[in-house]
Formats: C-alpha cells, structure tokens, sequence
C-alpha cells in the first residue's frame, strides 16, 4: 500500500509524458489507414517524382516519422514502390533524421521530468546509468524490431538523454535491416494497394522478419538482465 501513493505522483508528474506515448502509438494507424486509403484513389500521386520533389518528400517524410504520423514501415513500403533503388539512401537518411526529431520532441516535452524522478531512487539511478552506457546496443536492438514503434522508441530512448550523435548513428544501423527488407518488397510490388494490404515476401520473408523480433527481444533480455544485476550489485556495494 506505501507504494501507491509513491505511484500516483509518479504518473502524475508526467502524464504529459504518458499521454505523449500513447499517442505515438495510435496516431500512426490511424494515418497510416487514410493515406493508403487516399494512394488507392490516386495511385499515380508519387509516380515520377523529380530530384526536386524527391528532396521535399524526403524532408516531409522525416517530420511524418518524426510525428508519428507515418510509420517506417510503411513509409519503405510506398518509397520503394514509388522511388526505386534510387531513392534507399535518401529513406535511410530520412530515418535518421527523423529519429532525431523525434528524440528532440521527447526532451521538450518530458523537460527530464521522468528521468529526475527515477534518480531520486538510487537503484533506479544507477539502473539508467548502466543502460546509458550500453546505448549503442540498447538502441540498435530497439531498432531492429518490426514490432517496436519507431516514434515511440524516440520517445522512450530520449528518456536515457544519450548522446545524440550516437543516437542518430545507432538509429540508422538498427532501421537498415528492416528498412531494407520492406523497401525490397515495395519495389517487387506491382501496385501500392496489394504491398500495403500484404506487406510479406512469402515463408522467407516471414522467418526474416520472426528471426529480427526473436533477436530484437533476445538482445533487449540479456542487455537488461546483466544492466539490472550490475546496478543491484552497485547499489549494495554503496550501501
């Protein structure tokens, strides 16, 4: 019971936090859904594009990422539909840039709230120091994850505040498996409605996308496991 109020005012200073997490992970969905609705009706809207156009819808697609207003896996989808091989290092770059909106968001909304209140637990405190100091590995395997929302992901890494030069490298390392696999499919796609309806690559592809979860959720087990007991071990050396 003594925890509970320790609970309350936890979610209460930073709700602004939580609701922003949650929204991370409805709103691309929900805008997701209504673009493939509007690239059904107007299939030809990004055919052709040229090196200017492709340069304004890199920058748009980095602040849609950002936003969480698209997610990654179907902007690789329609890009490589749409762009061709032509058009992959202008996504990877995109990504990156957007994993960098997205981390400066989260430090303008959050104000280091969350991170303030777990440091004034001394377990805790050194818990987030630990994962500070594997972050190359915390986030490349968040990244390697289909599963895991990209903007969310912004949003909880960003809570860590590591460096973002590492953030930004990281980010992109993690995104290129994935990336490269569902931009592929975009360009086998013979039409954008079939590929967003059916984004797989038949039995390989699905053991392709299993085996980054399983690696994803095996690496992220293990980081944690040995970041929790080096952190305990700490904590009772001090005390």
């Amino acid at each position: 019971m003594k925890g509970f109020p320790m609970l309350r005012t936890f979610i209460r200073e930073n709700a602004s936090t939580f609701i922003s997490m949650l929204l991370l992970v409805v709103v691309p969905v929900v805008v997701s859904s209504t673009l493939a609705v509007v690239l059904y009706n107007y299939q030809n809207l990004l055919a052709g594009l040229s090196w200017v156009e492709m340069l304004l819808y890199f920058a748009v697609i980095s602040v849609t990422m950002a936003l969480a207003l698209t997610p990654t896996t179907f902007v690789a989808l329609v890009s490589g539909f749409y762009l061709g091989w032509i058009g992959f290092g202008g996504i990877v770059v995109s990504y990156g840039i957007a994993a960098l909106i997205g981390y400066s968001l989260a430090r303008i909304i959050d104000h280091g709230k969350m991170l303030s209140f777990l440091n004034r637990f001394e377990k805790a405190r050194i818990l987030m120091q630990e994962l500070r100091n594997q972050s190359w590995s915390l986030i490349i395997l968040t990244r390697i994850s289909p599963v895991l929302p990209f903007a969310l992901m912004n949003f909880v890494l960003s809570l860590l505040q590591v460096d973002r030069t590492r953030f930004f490298i990281a980010s992109i390392i993690g995104m290129l498996p994935r990336t490269l696999f569902f931009f592929w499919i975009g360009t086998q796609a013979r039409d954008i409605v079939s590929v967003l309806q059916d984004p797989n690559a038949g039995a390989g592809g699905q053991i392709l996308l299993i085996s980054l979860i399983i690696i994803s959720i095996g690496g992220l087990y293990f980081l944690f496991d040995r970041a929790l007991k080096r952190a305990l071990r700490k904590a009772s050396e001090k005390s």
